[in-house]
């Protein structure tokens, strides 16, 4: 069967050709290979663009190291260039948490390695700017959008500056950049020139101006070099500005420019964010790659998102910095419209993989009283508890999920998103919520559970998940036995994996060690876990670069060194006999040898005695990093 092109955007100059254009108005180059579908980026951007009737060309995964000639085929654009590093962090495509190179992309035809350069944004805008001065550069995506002011970057281990300093490019589109990218386009069609948009919300730029009264001016990015509290400082006023409803302009100057940042827009409303998922995606990978699997769309190719932003706040994500923390959420008509494309897919077996978004069950929530929410600075609507303006009400997303599954080619739908238990088990003073709230657990679990279902308890440790911005661990364990409850009840035997990261700042090796003991006691074998990887714009990696957290001023300890997380990700894996001999020596050096008859009740050479009390660390040095009086050589 021959495919037709002209249902996707061109990527070639035949292609251009068989669609008539001698010039398109937009070309955007993207890290990704190109597959039209709303969870790529690219995609999203130029379908948007298509729909108002600009002509748009994609180059996926232009080759920077040859002649340029994938930066030169299509031309000289009528309007601009847009850059983006891809749907992921360049780096953390490419390193894992130890600095080590991955062998595989998920997001390229193969998953072949390679296609990409560490930091796309920087380097296809040097070579598009060398090829067209005077052509328009935005760049846009998660990589630019959380680099847009002084960042610690973890894989040069330094602080770097505003990716505007080093990306010679003329804006940074951050966020969701539907409306900034169509705003640009409209301003730019109509005869402005770039350097005269200085008021698009959702933009970075390099400007002239002199900031106004109400602006935030932050500290300079020499003075962050200087002094790590300013950096952490810094960090707190972005995340405030960028959870408000309506935020402030912030500055910062950094090798004698200086960056301007206008605030987010407005959440999307349920007409705006219907109109992006409705786009004529075809929802499958360009030809160009002849059937090569793509693993990242393998994941999503019969999946739906329902909703975006994520109000969770948790330390170590980057979700509200990018969508913002207030929930924009499509009408259950544009999701059936949706659904019902899934189903006339041609490999459709009759499961939708996923009913989901950020955090699978935030749809349709958001504050009572909106003009709280307005107000409202707060980081995390769930941490350190609910908030009391929170309408956790279920009852919509268990409608949408009712009303796809009575479509007569859905077999079932599953849940693959993250769920947030404790947003489902929060107290609730309506009644009527309360239960629904419980049916909602119970639709989950006995309906729409693919034989595994994964949660992010993240820790054991209270005081850890504190700082993680996460519920008591004692919650977990409360979902865990509603769980197996619901499953004998249902005769089912579905497996719950919880999901835990190692060596998150504030915590140390014994608050590992506990967590193997704890897990264990629970029957998990752990198999969903992480080590922590630092990237942009989160608190965890503020507290890690600086030792500060930027709300309290404390020092807050963090393993560091390759060694020190390995010794804390080890225990993760207790069960493995290869791993036995060191964990009984590490607990030994620690004083936790009352772990040993938890973790290895059948290891009668070793004297277990509890000498917790005489050498655990004490609460003032876990914070600080120092232990029980010795110095580390």
């Amino acid at each position: 069967m021959t495919t037709d092109y002209k249902l996707f955007l061109p990527t070639s100059k035949d292609e251009m050709e068989r669609l008539g254009w001698d010039c398109p108005d937009v070309i955007l180059f993207s890290g990704d290979a190109y597959v039209d579908h709303p969870s790529f980026g690219a995609a999203v951007i130029g379908r948007t663009l298509q729909k108002a009737d600009f002509k748009v060309a994609i180059v996926p995964q232009p080759n920077w190291r040859d002649d340029f000639r994938d930066f030169k085929k299509l031309g000289r654009p009528r309007l601009f260039f847009g850059v983006s590093a891809g749907a992921m962090d360049s780096m953390v495509n490419h390193y894992t948490a130890n600095r080590r190179l991955r062998h595989d992309d998920a997001f390229t035809a193969g998953g072949r390695h390679g296609m990409r350069p560490d930091y796309p944004t920087v380097v296809y805008s040097k070579i598009l700017r060398d090829l067209y001065p005077d052509v328009p550069i935005i760049a846009g995506g998660i990589e630019a959008s959380l680099r847009r002011v002084a960042h610690y970057d973890y894989w040069q281990d330094r602080l770097l500056p505003s990716i505007l300093i080093d990306a010679p490019v003329d804006m940074v589109s951050y966020g969701m950049g539907e409306r900034t990218i169509l705003e640009i386009a409209r301003r730019l069609d109509s005869g402005q020139h770039i350097e005269e948009m200085n008021d698009i919300p959702q933009t970075a730029f390099i400007s002239q101006e002199s900031p106004g009264i109400d602006d935030i001016i932050l500290a300079s990015y020499e003075e962050c070099l200087k002094d790590k509290r300013k950096q952490a400082l810094n960090f707190r006023h972005v995340e405030e500005e960028s959870n408000k409803f309506y935020g402030k302009v912030i500055w910062q100057s950094a090798l004698g420019k200086m960056v301007k940042i206008t605030p987010m827009f407005p959440p999307m409303l349920q007409g705006e964010i219907d109109a992006s998922f409705d786009l004529p995606y075809t929802r499958m990978p360009h030809p160009r790659y002849k059937g090569k699997v793509i693993p990242a769309y393998e994941m999503i190719r019969h999946s739906i998102n329902l909703h975006r932003g994520c109000f969770g706040g948790c330390a170590f994500c980057t979700i509200s910095a990018h969508q913002g923390k207030f929930i924009s959420s499509r009408s259950k008509e544009s999701i059936l419209k949706e659904a019902r494309k899934v189903c006339e897919m041609p490999d459709f077996k009759g499961y939708i993989s996923d009913l989901g978004g950020p955090s699978a069950n935030m749809y349709a929530m958001g504050g009572r009283d909106r003009s709280i929410c307005i107000k409202c600075s707060r980081p995390s609507c769930l941490h350190p508890k609910p908030c009391q303006n929170l309408d956790n009400d279920h009852r919509p997303l268990i409608d949408i999920y009712k009303s796809v599954d009575e479509l007569p080619e859905v077999k079932k739908s599953f849940i693959g998103s993250g769920v947030r238990y404790d947003l489902a088990m929060a107290d609730c003073k309506d009644k009527d919520v309360a239960i629904a709230n419980k049916r909602y657990i119970r639709e989950l679990i006995v309906n729409h559970v693919s034989g595994r279902l994964k949660v992010a308890p993240e820790h054991t440790s209270d005081r850890v998940l504190d700082c993680m911005r996460k519920p008591s661990f004692s919650l977990f364990s409360e979902f865990k036995d509603i769980f197996h409850r619901l499953n004998r009840e249902a005769g089912l035997k579905q497996q719950l994996i919880p999901y835990f990261i190692s060596s998150h700042p504030a915590c140390h090796e014994e608050d590992m060690a506990e967590l193997a003991a704890i897990t264990k006691d629970m029957d998990f074998r752990l198999e969903q876990v992480q080590d922590f990887t630092p990237t942009p714009m989160t608190l965890a990696t503020e507290i890690y670069y600086s030792g500060f957290h930027p709300y309290t001023g404390e020092k807050v300890f963090t393993a560091k060194t390759e060694q020190d997380k390995l010794r804390q990700r080890q225990f993760f894996f207790w069960y493995k006999p290869e791993a036995r001999q060191q964990i009984i020596s590490e607990l030994k050096k620690i004083h936790r040898t009352d772990l040993l008859g938890r973790l290895y009740p059948d290891n009668n050479s070793c004297h277990i005695k509890n000498d917790r009390r005489k050498s655990r660390l004490t609460d003032k040095s876990r914070k600080t990093g120092r232990t029980g009086g010795v110095k580390k050589r």
